[in-house]
């Protein structure tokens, strides 16, 4: 596994922005030719007090090695106005090259609310996949059950 790690600026302030890849066949799951890999994006913690750091991970699963998805950009977009960019810088797609499968960022939420995260893969200034995720972030003063609605 290799990983680059990158500080990206963004509108409101730095992002630490971490890809990292894999060799496709371990990752690829059916690896049917022609099938496309499908976006899952994690946080963690999911539901915290402020202020926090969320660690968020987007991970391709399954599919092929397709060269829609290889080296594409990242798109994070936050849900609390700010958003973060990251460019790879690749050499050509050839037959049998692994794709990065796994985006991790960290972002700060220094208030209270309920934020929706969003990762786009772009490729060629076109959308090749989208995942989202919820972040709850309470106040000091939130009781227990409040993390219970989430």
């Amino acid at each position: 596994m290799e990983g680059v790690a990158q500080m990206r600026w963004h509108l409101g302030g730095w992002a630490a922005v971490v890809v990292l890849s894999v060799a496709g066949a371990a990752l690829a799951g059916d690896g049917a030719k022609g099938k496309r890999p499908r976006l899952d994006l994690r946080a963690s913690p999911r539901v915290a007090l402020s202020p926090v750091e969320i660690l968020l991970t987007g991970q391709l699963k399954g599919g092929a090695e397709l060269e829609e998805f290889y080296c594409p950009g990242l798109e994070w977009e936050w849900g609390d106005g700010t958003r973060s960019a990251y460019e790879s810088d690749c050499a050509p797609f050839e037959s049998g090259a692994a794709l990065e499968r796994f985006f991790s960022a960290r972002h700060a939420y220094r208030s209270p609310g309920a934020y929706s995260v969003r990762l786009t893969l772009r490729r060629a200034n076109r959308t090749v996949a989208v995942a989202t995720v919820a972040v709850m972030v309470r106040g000091h003063m939130a009781s227990a059950s409040d993390a219970s609605d989430f």
